[in-house]
């Protein structure tokens, strides 16, 4: 004899009649997401700011941008809130943050004096930020990844790249005039910044050095305490040095690289895209 045909199983519903209750998520799980939103609204501001002639407050809000968007993934392995969806809108919220809105308080600022060159500037590198960050994307997906990424990025990171493009509006904010060859040098210096986003340039990054000897730790805090100081009152003139810094770091990366590994640039099917 045939057994009975149960009935299909219906969405269970509360008691108050008004269907099927919606599955409930932590708050933990929307904070990641929240700073991410954050970071895209920084990130735009900064772009109306630009456009409105308020450039100190413009960079404040891209470098803020840049921040809250590094921090986010951090703080969402660290409430254990990582999930698809967050790392679907930090791409989203890193392309606004890193490419656009540099690009454009930039041409606002400065580039736009160059007409026409300034903005193929300006395109050039938001190009060159998105392909940056596609390529990471790709990398990170990957099952099995070389040696060498837990030390070095290929090319620089996009986050950087915000920074080190705004150099010439920080110039600006200290009295550099906007001269026809301060304005010319500043174009061929944001297509460079850009090419050293998509180049094969192993740059170090530090994400190696987990650990940090007792005996150093205090001197540490010391300096970074000493350099947040700085940077809070010569806000200008220590971007500039930490730019300048760093841009004459990435000879000594790729020194690196090649004294570890025997060659100049990365040459990896992971680097292929």
């Amino acid at each position: 004899m045939e057994s009975p045909v149960s009935p299909p199983e219906t969405p269970r519903s509360d008691t108050s009649g008004r269907g099927p209750r919606l599955r409930e998520i932590p708050v933990r799980l929307m904070v990641p997401n929240l700073i991410t939103v954050l970071a895209i609204c920084a990130g735009l501001t900064g772009i109306r700011l630009g456009f409105e002639g308020r450039y100190e407050l413009a960079v404040a809000m891209v470098l803020l941008a840049a921040f809250l968007d590094g921090i986010d993934g951090r703080i969402a392995r660290l409430l254990k809130a990582t999930s698809r969806f967050g790392v679907q809108m930090d791409s989203l919220a890193d392309i606004i943050n890193f490419g656009v809105a540099p690009a454009l308080v930039s041409y606002a600022f400065l580039l736009d004096h160059a007409r026409s060159f300034g903005w193929i500037a300006a395109l050039l590198y938001a190009i060159a930020a998105g392909l940056r960050l596609a390529r990471f994307n790709v990398m990170e997906e990957r099952q099995e990844k070389a040696a060498w990424q837990s030390e070095f990025f290929v090319g620089v990171p996009a986050p950087l790249g915000a920074v080190l493009v705004l150099l010439p509006v920080y110039l600006g904010f200290l009295g550099v005039d906007p001269s026809p060859v301060f304005v010319y040098a500043s174009v061929a210096y944001t297509i460079l910044i850009g090419y050293l986003l998509v180049s094969r340039l192993p740059v170090w990054s530090g994400k190696s050095q987990t650990k940090v000897r007792r005996d150093l730790m205090f001197p540490i805090l010391l300096v970074v305490v000493l350099y947040v100081a700085l940077l809070m009152s010569y806000t200008w003139q220590v971007l500039v040095v930490s730019v300048l810094a760093y841009l004459a770091f990435l000879p000594f990366s790729a020194r690196l690289w090649q004294r570890r590994y025997g060659t100049l640039t990365i040459e990896d099917d992971n680097a292929s895209v």
